[in-house]
């Protein structure tokens, strides 16, 4: 519910002691890598081993789990413009669907029927089943097909794209506001209904989940090698950008909150489906294309991280060599590659987004207790 916001400062909060962590490593190791080096260099080889298989799930599924995502907006954009994908293709396998209230009206135009709770039926009546989700394998195909090839992101590329992003989440935030009705944010904090659904033990579950929404930061100290002063440029580029994303996250779980019921908000595109309700065609269309390329940048640059972690360890002698195996012409690890993608690209294609968020809480968690016991070692 809208008490979300509370979770967000208690993830904010327990990010800033393990970006801390981050800081002291980066400050001491100012080398290119991630948690992995940090392992590798101070704990030794087995778990260096356990944490570049703790970083899959950190890089490898959180980039599954943004695909789901991105097809959720991609299959919004192309509903606006009256395309319609089957639906039991743009689901996890076996998932009910749950369509907006905007796109009833075309769906019922096709056949299908709404249940009571909003999900999606056959004209005889019986609920649709999920059967794979494409968009979002094909998401992922094409962003592993772009990174065999071989993507050299500029900084100055990289930060057109993250302008970008901030600037869609801005003005959501900003005109957002005008279409709250505070009465969505009554009770602030739901009655607890079950373990783990609602009230206080509902914030701190949602908590744990959204660690997911915090990975970002551990790429700052992949840049320590770069900076100038390392002890002191590490804990500000950490610190500083957990702060800028903690109020960034909280502006925009208030207004989705103030303008959608939080009971209809747990879908793959919740910000399509704020935008829809709002009702501005211009605004929508431009949140949703924000959403796609933004989604599309974190999907591109998870897979990357992903096969550099595998290329690392292959050639550390962890895993088996084919992991390092460089193309003759793009001079990319290209079989390391294909192999993640299409791991990565299945996932997506078959997995609930919750189970996908959970798994990648699981990893990153347990991935921030080594780093932060590689500190006090």
């Amino acid at each position: 519910g809208p008490a979300l916001m509370i979770s967000f400062i208690f993830t904010g909060i327990a990010c800033a002691f393990v970006g801390l962590c981050y800081a002291e490593l980066a400050s001491v190791l100012p080398i290119s890598g991630s948690a992995y080096t940090y392992a590798y260099a101070t704990l030794g080889e087995a778990l260096a081993w356990t944490m570049g298989w703790l970083l899959l799930l950190e890089y490898g599924v959180a980039a599954a789990t943004v695909a789901v995502g991105w097809a959720g907006y991609m299959n919004s954009f192309l509903l606006g413009f009256g395309v319609m994908i089957p639906p039991e293709f743009t689901a996890a396998t076996g998932q009910s669907i749950k369509v907006t209230d905007v796109y009833h009206e075309m769906f019922q135009a096709a056949g299908y029927k709404f249940s009571d709770a909003g999900l999606l039926l056959s004209a005889a009546g019986e609920t649709v089943k999920g059967i794979f989700n494409l968009p979002a394998f094909i998401g992922i195909g094409a962003v592993t097909s772009l990174l065999i090839v071989g993507v050299s992101e500029s900084a100055k590329v990289n930060n057109i794209i993250v302008f970008i992003k901030v600037a869609v989440v801005l003005a959501f935030v900003v005109i957002g506001a005008f279409y709250v009705d505070p009465n969505n944010w009554h009770p602030f904090i739901p009655e607890n209904t079950a373990p783990g659904v609602y009230g206080w033990d509902g914030i701190f579950r949602a908590a744990s989940i959204i660690f997911f929404a915090y990975v970002g930061f551990e790429a700052v100290s992949t840049a320590a090698q770069e900076a100038k002063d390392p002890q002191k440029d590490m804990p500000f580029g950490i610190l500083g950008s957990l702060l800028v994303c903690t109020i960034l996250y909280i502006g925009v779980s208030a207004v989705l909150t103030g303008i959608v019921p939080y009971q209809q908000l747990g879908v793959a595109d919740p910000m399509a489906v704020a935008v829809d309700k709002i009702g501005l065609g211009w605004f929508a269309f431009l949140i949703k294309i924000g959403a796609i390329l933004g989604l599309s940048s974190v999907m591109m640059v998870l897979i990357y991280g992903q096969t550099r972690i595998f290329y690392v360890m292959s050639r550390d002698g962890l895993i088996p060599a084919v992991f390092s195996k460089v193309h003759a012409k793009y001079h990319t690890p290209h079989i390391n590659t294909m192999l993640v993608g299409l791991l990565v690209a299945l996932a997506a294609g078959v997995t609930p987004i919750e189970l996908l968020g959970d798994l990648v809480s699981l990893g990153t968690l347990l991935a921030f207790m080594i780093v932060c016991f590689s500190v006090l070692y």
